[in-house]
């Protein structure tokens, strides 16, 4: 039986033509992993999908507004509400019916979430703690699974991550802003630190567990016990703030922004640093080729896939920073008016890319080795945030 949920909204810190996909949605989305489904987030609840034919499973009540993040384990979805993350369980990879559970990760304005090394992170901005927890152990959702809180210093809008040796590595800030990062071995010890990143925000894992913070100038790299900080080519202000990486990959894409009296929220640039070169450099898209935080995602070939504002997916190559093929998949949308408001985003599942199309209330699943758009589906309500649980 589905839990609802109900509150106040959580306060939150945050180049070829159009063509419109077939009304009629294929039998699957080929290329899937078994039994994927998605979490789609409306004002005031969340859908899951089935993640081969596209279609709803479940509807169920939630707040005004949510966030959604993988919880880590393939099944369960972090939804973030006034009280703290709640767990969505959307069945994925079983015959189970989702069910969005009243088990939740208390948190005084929750944040972000991170994965990572087999541990979830889940970050709460009115404390700065962090709590941490084994996200295989969710499939016993009768209770929840056991934590371990890290105390943080000053609230601030952060984030937390952990490696798998246990090096712990925290945001530094207060309520003015953030500026660097903090490293504790697993006995709590310091053993690194810098304060070279105003603005921090975002956050990334590329290969050999190289992290990657974005900064109002640049970025922070945290390598091999130690940080340096990469300079953006525009100085004083050339802002990384949020991070698209691959485990496999050295080279984290991220998005770029050099102009801060710009408005509004469609960017035109990335960043590609190399963890290993310790380099970071900016490619300026294709003219037309505009996205938002919700608009890039890493995918096979630890390729970068761009869903930009003219319709179309790009397809990035982040060794060269060259864009190597387009896919119309939506109409060309405009960029939203603040950051929280419906506008099409992009997640990938193994080979398949699933994207929302807000304007016409539609979701379609585009095989990334083909361009095909292989399933469409039209929901009676506007979708905003995605999460997919692969199974």
């Amino acid at each position: 039986m589905l839990v609802l949920a109900a509150g106040a909204v959580a306060a939150l810190a945050a180049c070829s033509s159009t063509a419109t996909p077939s009304d009629e949605p294929s039998a699957s989305a080929s290329g899937t992993e078994a039994g994927a489904r998605l979490a789609v987030a409306y004002d005031g609840g969340i859908l899951v999908l089935d993640g081969d034919t596209l279609e709803t499973v479940a509807d169920t009540s939630s707040e005004e507004f949510t966030r959604l993040n993988p919880a880590g384990d393939e099944r369960h979805v972090m939804v973030t509400m006034s009280e703290g993350f709640q767990v969505l369980d959307t069945g994925a990879g079983s015959s189970d019916e989702p069910e969005l559970t009243d088990l939740v990760f208390e948190a005084d304005t929750p944040g972000h979430v991170v994965r990572h090394g087999g541990k979830t992170l889940l970050y709460a901005d009115g404390t700065s703690d962090t709590t941490v927890f084994d996200p295989t152990e969710l499939a016993e959702a009768e209770e929840l699974p056991a934590t371990e809180t890290i105390p943080g210093v000053e609230a601030h809008h952060g984030v937390s991550i952990m490696l798998e040796d246990g090096t712990f590595l925290t945001t530094v800030g207060n309520a003015d802003g953030r500026n660097g990062v903090v490293a504790q071995d697993a006995d709590g010890e310091t053993i690194a630190q810098s304060e070279e990143c105003p603005g921090l925000h975002g956050e990334g894992t590329a290969e050999h567990e190289a992290v990657v913070f974005g900064c109002e100038n640049g970025a922070l790299l945290y390598a091999d016990g130690e940080f340096t900080k990469l300079d953006a080519p525009d100085q004083p202000y050339g802002r990384m703030g949020n991070a698209y990486v691959s485990e496999s990959s050295p080279i984290v894409v991220g998005d770029y922004k050099n102009d801060v009296d710009a408005e509004g929220y469609l960017l035109s640039a990335v960043t590609l640093i190399d963890t290993e070169a310790k380099t970071q450099r900016v490619v300026d898209l294709p003219e037309g080729v505009e996205y938002t935080f919700r608009d890039v995602a890493r995918g096979p070939e630890d390729l970068a896939y761009i869903l930009a504002s003219d319709g179309s997916i790009h397809v990035l190559d982040p060794e060269t920073g060259e864009i190597t093929e387009s896919w119309p998949v939506v109409e060309a949308w405009e960029g939203p008016v603040e950051w929280q408001d419906p506008h099409p985003a992009i997640q990938v599942a193994g080979d398949v890319a699933y994207v929302t199309e807000p304007a016409s209330q539609r979701v379609h699943a585009v095989d990334l080795t083909t361009g095909e758009v292989v399933a469409s589906t039209e929901l009676e309500v506007t979708p905003n945030e995605l999460a997919v649980a692969a199974g």
